[in-house]
């Protein structure tokens, strides 16, 4: 499988030297390991005088140290005075103890250490008890449409979105030329190495209504719901559950990466709202390896799709509540405030209009915004701008 340079690189180089134990995240098969690999490579090709001390417990030649005093004693005998020492380690979570080894070494300033690791054991909520030392964290996503056309080198940009709708980004199905084939290893990712990593971690014996769970989720992406709803929904199949369980495993998918949850937002009383919440997949193929292609609502599709783009573009995402009236995506950075509706087609006045009057309703002046499969140039209607997704995804 070929690499292309992705912005997660830049972001490595920018922290170089910095006192944190950089920890890159994300879900499986999203390409932490190859970002180690193509740091490591940057490494080598332009910081002088660097001594890489390079480990990765895929290998089996590293099968020695899977224990923090021998993972500890490889690196001190790797250390070079007066060099730039860098610590990678990747999978770091098969070395039993290796929080006390990385403490340890963080705590003796002389290494920049850099680290990546299953889901189950290197938690973003985990970090801070994990680590005594202070933590950079770098999630990764899987691939943006604007990598899917460098990658493939697209020139027409219909046929790529076309493709990337179907294909996704998880890159590692790539290689297959059958989209049956993409879709097992799609599967495969989920089933062995997302809920395995859960049910690892928190031993869950009721590993059907972890799987119930998630097809009913992946069923209803973009669609308010609540705890007690899926479990009442859930209960209706004889799965025997409750809203407190049912909160634990989804907790479980969002710190795996599964999934992301969308909370709203009241835009007139300007205030975050509870117990009921939106759900996105990480990658909207996850729902076509597990539930099929049949009957395929686009306009879901190009929601979880932008919403997705919207968390890596670095935004707090939010669906937005105004007199009974949703705005799909509140999306906010710093002083920076976005309205977003999205839709499958609005060529008919009545679909635009039905986009449209929720973001009129809205009295403040920043941007509104609708975002569409329209295959045109971008353009205003009554103040609000107007994206072909495609354009906008490759901006």
């Amino acid at each position: 499988m070929k690499l292309i340079n992705r912005n997660y690189l830049q972001e490595l180089v920018k922290v170089i030297g910095t006192p944190d134990i950089k920890v890159i995240t994300g879900v499986r098969r999203s390409g932490k390991s190859k970002l180690l690999e193509m740091f490591r490579k940057y490494i080598n090709e332009n910081v002088e005088n660097a001594n890489i001390i390079n480990i990765n417990f895929n290998l089996v030649k590293f099968d020695k140290l899977r224990e923090y005093h021998a993972l500890n004693d490889y690196v001190q005998k790797k250390y070079i005075e007066d060099k730039r020492n860098f610590v990678l380690i990747d999978e770091v979570q098969m070395c039993d103890g290796f929080e006390r080894t990385i403490n340890s070494l963080h705590a003796e300033e002389r290494y920049d250490i850099y680290i990546t690791g299953s889901n189950a054991f290197l938690l973003s909520s985990d970090l801070a008890t994990l680590f005594t030392g202070r933590t950079y964290e770098i999630e990764i996503y899987p691939f943006s449409f604007k990598e899917y056309l460098r990658y493939f080198k697209y020139k027409d940009i219909d046929d790529a979105f076309k493709n990337y709708v179907m294909e996704g980004g998880m890159s590692g199905s790539y290689v297959y030329n059958e989209y049956n084939q993409k879709y097992n290893y799609i599967n495969d990712v989920y089933n062995s190495l997302i809920v395995r990593d859960i049910q690892q971690k928190y031993n869950i014996q009721n590993i059907g209504l972890m799987n119930s769970l998630t097809e009913f989720m992946m069923d209803n992406i973009s669609n308010l719901t609540s705890y007690r709803n899926i479990a009442n929904k859930l209960n209706e199949n004889n799965l025997n559950t409750n809203d407190k369980t049912i909160a634990s495993y989804i907790k479980y998918l969002c710190d795996a990466f599964a999934f992301y949850k969308i909370r709203r937002y009241d835009i007139q009383g300007k205030k975050y709202l509870s117990t009921i919440d939106k759900y996105y997949l990480v990658d909207h193929t996850f729902k076509y390896a597990r539930l099929g292609t049949k009957n395929i609502n686009y306009g879901r599709v190009y929601e979880n799709i932008v919403a997705i783009e919207l968390l890596r573009r670095g935004y707090e995402v939010y669906v937005g509540t105004l007199y009974n009236k949703e705005i799909d995506f509140v999306a906010m950075k710093r002083n920076e405030k976005i309205y977003i509706q999205v839709s499958d087609n609005i060529d008919s006045d009545d679909t635009l209009k039905r986009e449209v009057e929720p973001l009129l309703q809205i009295k403040d002046a920043y941007p509104k915004v609708i975002i569409a499969r329209t295959k045109h140039d971008d353009y205003q209607y009554e103040g609000i701008q107007i994206y072909d997704i495609a354009n906008w995804l490759a901006k």
